[in-house]
């Protein structure tokens, strides 16, 4: 130690002096800095569920006017002991129909559309409780990402969860004449009163091959993030438990949680910013359609 001290006594860096007064200074005007940002990114992170990552949190930081690069975001997680949440696999809680399935696929994994209601994808998933099963079911318009219809019931019954999601889809559309709505080949969508529902609309049903669940993959993927940044979280008591937190979870999915696949957006602006640049083409073409 004297031997180093020694050594580095010229520059005056490494001495009792220099240890001392550097001890009186206290904190940087960095250190402090960092400080604040790291408690700041523990309450974001806190507050979306604690799945952001580096790249949506280092988004949201940016939208909130917080001039910060992503790599000082990826170490100031670090700092925070805060990190992104990767999603599981996903269990099968599809129910094959006993007679053949005529649907066309009329989506081919392509699932874009240019504008709302014009292709939605269902899917259900399932929930462990303390008092056994319960099922949620959602349908999700593919432009905008936004969940347009939920339920959630302790039967996988079609009257109890799909057909219960789909009359909320369409009771918050404005238009469905020319809407696809696609789905696996889970018998609660080959059911006839679902499909009678369906007609009633003017929705055309579409499916994908048997057992891929590729052919549905953006369904998919909101159910694993609904397991992910929510179910597994906790242990659940029964189905209204579950119920009032996924309500809380689909109102923070559709007006605050960023999507990659909307450039970092959420549901809510997507749809916002159609509105404003076409707002009058929008109202001929209901009209026409009416």
């Amino acid at each position: 130690m004297r031997r180093t001290l020694n050594a580095h006594r010229a520059g005056g860096f490494i001495t009792s002096r220099g240890y001392r007064q550097s001890k009186a200074r206290g904190l940087s005007s960095r250190r402090l800095r960092d400080v604040a940002l790291a408690e700041h990114i523990s309450e974001v992170h806190a507050e979306n569920y604690g799945v952001y990552g580096v790249r949506k949190m280092w988004r949201t930081l940016r939208r909130q006017g917080i001039d910060i690069g992503r790599e000082q975001t990826a170490r100031l997680m670090r700092m925070a002991g805060v990190a992104g949440k990767g999603k599981g696999g996903s269990p099968i809680t599809t129910r094959k129909p006993k007679g053949p399935d005529l649907r066309p696929d009329l989506v081919n994994r392509e699932f874009k559309a240019q504008k709302p209601n014009r292709l939605w994808v269902a899917d259900i998933t399932y929930v462990r409780t303390r008092k056994g099963f319960v099922y949620t079911a959602f349908v999700t318009d593919v432009f905008s990402r936004r969940i347009v219809g939920w339920a959630l019931s302790d039967s996988m019954r079609t009257e109890a969860l799909p057909l219960q999601a789909l009359n909320q889809a369409i009771a918050c559309a404005k238009e469905t004449t020319v809407l696809i709505r696609h789905s696996d080949h889970g018998s609660q969508y080959v059911s006839i009163v679902y499909n009678e529902r369906l007609a009633e609309h003017d929705i055309t049903a579409s499916t994908g091959t048997v057992g891929d669940s590729y052919d549905n993959a953006l369904a998919e993927n909101v159910n694993g993030s609904y397991k992910n940044e929510l179910i597994h979280t906790r242990t659940w008591n029964d189905v209204v438990d579950v119920e009032i937190a996924t309500f809380e979870w689909v109102t923070w999915w559709n007006e605050a949680r960023l999507h990659q696949g909307l450039g970092y957006r959420t549901p809510a602006e997507v749809e916002s910013e159609f509105c404003k640049s076409s707002p009058d083409k929008e109202i001929i073409e209901i009209k026409a359609n009416a």
